[in-house]
Formats: C-alpha cells, sequence, structure tokens
C-alpha cells in the first residue's frame, strides 16, 4: 500500500526512517508527558476516560491493553490540552489490523473543549491515513501553522468501513515550551495605592526540545 497524503501539504514518512537511532527513537515522541492528562477529553469513547491511555510512552506502543474505541458511531474526538506551548512537528496513529483503523484525520489549534458540532470549520491540516499497526508511520505537519499551540484537537472523521474506529496509540514529536510565572509588581501612581494589590503573573518561556 502506498503512503498516504495530506491535504494541502505534509505526508508521512516511517519513523524508522528518522536520522535518531533506535535507542533515541522514543524521545523524539515525548510531548505525551507535556499533556495536562486530568484535563484531555475524548469525546465518543465507549469506555470512559479510555482516550487518555492512548497517549503512553513510543516504546509501549504495541500494548494493546489500552486502547480506545468510539461508541456511537466511527468517529472521535480527543480534546489535548498541553502543560505549555508546543512546535508540533508530526503525529503517529496507530489501530487494528482491520476496517475499525482510522483513514482520515483532522486537526485543530487552540480550540479548547471542542465539540463535534465545531469540526464542520475548516481544520488546520487534514490526513488521509494508511493503516498502521506498528506505530512506525509518522504524518508531517505544518510547522508554520503548528508553531504555538497550547491545545489540539484530534477529529477521526472516519475508518475503512467499520461501525466503530479502534486507536492503540497516539505519538507527537515537537517542542514544548515552559511557561514558568514570576510575581511581579507593577508600578500605580493612583492616590494611596497598595503595591500588594496590583501583583501579576508575568510569563517567561523556556524552550525545551523534544527532538
Amino acid at each position: 500500500m502506498s503512503h498516504g497524503h495530506s491535504h494541502g501539504g505534509g505526508g508521512c514518512r516511517c519513523a524508522a526512517e528518522r536520522e535518531e537511532p533506535p535507542e533515541q527513537r522514543g524521545l523524539a515522541y515525548g510531548l505525551y508527558l507535556r499533556i495536562d492528562l486530568e484535563r484531555l477529553q475524548c469525546l465518543n469513547e465507549s469506555r470512559e476516560g479510555s482516550g487518555r491511555g492512548v497517549f503512553k510512552p513510543w516504546e509501549e506502543r504495541s500494548d494493546r491493553s489500552k486502547f480506545v474505541e468510539s461508541d456511537a458511531d466511527e468517529e472521535l474526538l480527543f480534546n489535548i490540552p498541553f502543560t505549555g506551548n508546543v512546535k508540533l512537528k508530526g503525529i503517529i496513529i496507530m489501530g487494528e489490523d482491520d476496517d475499525s483503523h482510522p483513514s482520515e484525520m483532522r486537526l485543530y489549534k487552540n480550540i479548547p473543549q471542542m465539540s463535534f458540532d465545531d469540526t464542520e470549520r475548516e481544520p488546520d491540516q487534514t490526513f488521509s491515513l494508511n493503516r498502521d499497526l506498528t506505530g512506525e508511520l509518522e504524518y508531517a505537519t505544518k510547522i508554520s501553522r503548528f508553531s504555538n499551540v497550547y491545545h489540539l484537537s484530534i477529529h477521526i472523521s472516519k475508518n475503512f468501513g467499520a461501525d466503530t474506529t479502534k486507536v492503540f496509540y497516539i505519538g507527537q514529536r515537537g517542542e514544548w515550551t515552559e511557561l514558568r510565572r514570576h510575581e511581579v509588581t507593577i508600578c500605580n501612581y493612583e492616590a494611596s495605592a497598595n503595591p500588594a494589590d496590583h501583583r501579576v503573573h508575568q510569563v517567561t518561556p523556556q524552550t525545551h526540545f523534544i527532538s
């Protein structure tokens, strides 16, 4: 089967073809560590909380005890809040060796608590997916569009024909920027101002390279 394509640019390639040696490959897909899992949502999951389980270490991607399956139809919608800002470079979607494997993925950035109604809008990028049973195919994002992402929504819009969709692993590659808060005092010239009443948080970015 030929490699898939993304509409409007991008594409997929084998993770094994990447420059880093195999022992470093798992580090490249370490963005799962930067997800706020307590706030992560997966809409239309058949078992509550199962959507969180597919964001796991690359080395554990073949653990088929953790997966998410859709409920009412073939669609799934992941709302993924990060703990900082992310420059997203690539995504892996691993499924089952049957028609329940996702066949299309649509990405939306910075729309917290997105619903299925919101998927009517134009996505930031759409991918046609190939069956990936080993977690080796990476779909490259348009980095210019995904260079400042604090929330990512992944809409699995269709599969290869089954009634439900099953996903075992979602890997994300990119850079993460920490948001550190420091208290600072703002100068204020109003009469009898109390500086303690005018403290705000200043955000200082620090970049950590995941790949």
